[in-house]
């Protein structure tokens, strides 16, 4: 009788054990998690400026180097500024355009993801990098993301660090609707939309194969477990499968691969995306060129939707032997391509 006891007792009592043994885990990875995030956030400082443009309150980082103006620098220009240091970045009303890289759903790192691609344009053009709320050194907000408040964070981010219009906008994947919009409603703004493998509006109706983020890789990476992964970032960082980051650059990257995986920022993204597709839809074709460079990888109807717009926008497309991070695989291609593109919408 007393065996059974035991046998009972052990039985009920080992679950319990078990349950607050993978608690007390979870609960240490994530204040050790903490704790080294903030070390990391000192220790590699934004390359960027950061800049007061949250709707919700929070930063935006902004990158930005050419040969028109000064570098965009952490420790330069305050957040939100304006007057000198802004104008210091300020362009001639007669100079190239200035490029403007937007980054897709989820991607943790839009500088290190675009870095191989910007480099290849900033010895003649400006180019600037805007980190979304949620993604690289922008802090994570709770501002809603309806395309409204994203691209009013876009703009204000843009000016506060005193990069002025007329831009080329190179909107990757996601970044395709704040792209159509931004081109909709502020067109005297833009040069031309060179699409990364854009989203168009068409796909999004078309598809059942609709943009998710993973509940299971969200836990790791909010808890820290992640950390304790072997190569989760070597083997998940499209920039570093590609083989586009340097031991430095893969250093920082990785740091920020950890805490700008699946944030909040970007749950909100895809939980927008039924309505933002339909409203970049509703507002019908852009006025102004809208190129895209297109993924052979991709499904038929991801293809089709883009080569459909294209032609119905009187702009060229590019299908080519590449993965989704177009950018990655084709750098070169894409840069010379675009310079003759960019060149062909006339002057500014």
């Amino acid at each position: 009788m007393k065996m059974k006891r035991v046998i009972v007792g052990t039985a009920l009592g080992l679950p319990v054990l078990l349950l607050a043994g993978a608690a007390f885990i979870v609960v240490s990875s994530y204040v050790e998690h903490r704790q080294l995030v903030e070390q990391e956030k000192e220790a590699y400082p934004a390359p960027g400026t950061l800049v007061a443009a949250g709707t919700n309150g929070g930063a935006l980082h902004v990158f930005a180097e050419g040969p028109t103006g000064t570098p965009s620098s952490n420790t330069g220009t305050p957040a939100g500024a304006t007057g000198s240091a802004a104008q210091g970045n300020a362009r001639s009303a007669d100079s190239n355009p200035t490029l403007v890289f937007l980054s897709g759903l989820g991607t943790s790192s839009p500088y290190y993801d675009f870095k191989v691609l910007f480099e290849q344009f900033s010895p003649e053009y400006r180019v600037v990098v805007v980190e979304r709320a949620g993604y690289g050194w922008s802090d994570i907000t709770s501002s809603p993301r309806d395309l409204a408040t994203v691209l009013q964070e876009t703009r204000t981010a843009l000016q506060g660090a005193g990069e002025t219009p007329p831009y080329v906008l190179f909107p990757h994947s996601l970044a395709g609707l704040e792209a159509l919009y931004w081109a909709h409603h502020y067109p005297e703004e833009l040069h031309a939309v060179i699409g990364l493998d854009p989203l168009v509006p068409e796909y999004h109706q078309q598809s059942s194969n609709r943009a998710s983020l993973s509940r299971g890789v969200t836990l790791l990476a909010r808890t820290g477990l992640m950390r304790s992964g072997p190569d989760i970032f070597a083997s998940n960082f499209p920039a570093m499968l590609k083989g586009h980051l340097t031991q430095e650059d893969a250093q920082i990257a990785e740091t920020i691969f950890l805490r700008r995986t699946h944030t909040r920022n970007m749950w909100a993204e895809v939980a927008a995306l039924p309505e933002n597709s339909q409203l970049v839809l509703d507002q019908g074709l852009p006025s102004l060129p809208f190129h895209v460079f297109i993924s052979d990888h991709r499904g038929d109807v991801w293809k089709s939707s883009l080569i459909e717009f294209a032609e119905a926008s009187n702009s060229e497309y590019y299908l080519l032997d590449a993965e989704h991070y177009i950018h990655l695989d084709k750098p070169e291609f894409i840069a010379e391509t675009s310079r003759k593109l960019i060149e062909s919408a006339g002057p500014n």
